[in-house]
């Protein structure tokens, strides 16, 4: 069994990765030396795709796939309501280990919605 099977993410993960021309963008290094990207292609205020990024171990991953699966399809105002304790609870990532990567994978996908947000 693959690592990251144990961790609760699917081999297939249509959300990993990294985007050519993202509409907005950012990535963050958290108190456990992961890195965390996520990128967002957005249109009239709804974000049709988006695709994180990480080297980090599996819990950082399945952070990232809850955050985005959650996100893709919301405006991005309503995609902000999303958080930590929510995608600890969902149980996709390890609720007391994986609190920082939950962490991570939020506070890296708000900066990214900042990144859009605050664009000239």
């Amino acid at each position: 069994m693959s690592e990251m099977k144990q961790a609760g993410v699917p081999e297939a993960d249509e959300f990993f990765g990294r985007m050519n021309d993202p509409t907005a963008a950012a990535s963050i290094k958290g108190i456990c030396g992961d890195e965390m990207e996520f990128h967002l292609y957005i249109r009239e205020d709804r974000i049709e795709d988006i695709r994180y990024f990480t080297q980090g171990c599996g819990n950082t991953r399945a952070c990232g796939r809850a955050v985005a699966r959650r996100a893709k399809g919301r405006t991005v105002t309503d995609a902000l309501s999303i958080s930590a304790g929510e995608i600890i609870r969902s149980g996709e990532c390890e609720p007391q280990a994986g609190r920082h990567c939950a962490i991570l994978a939020v506070t890296t996908f708000y900066r990214a919605v900042a990144d859009y947000l605050l664009a000239p």
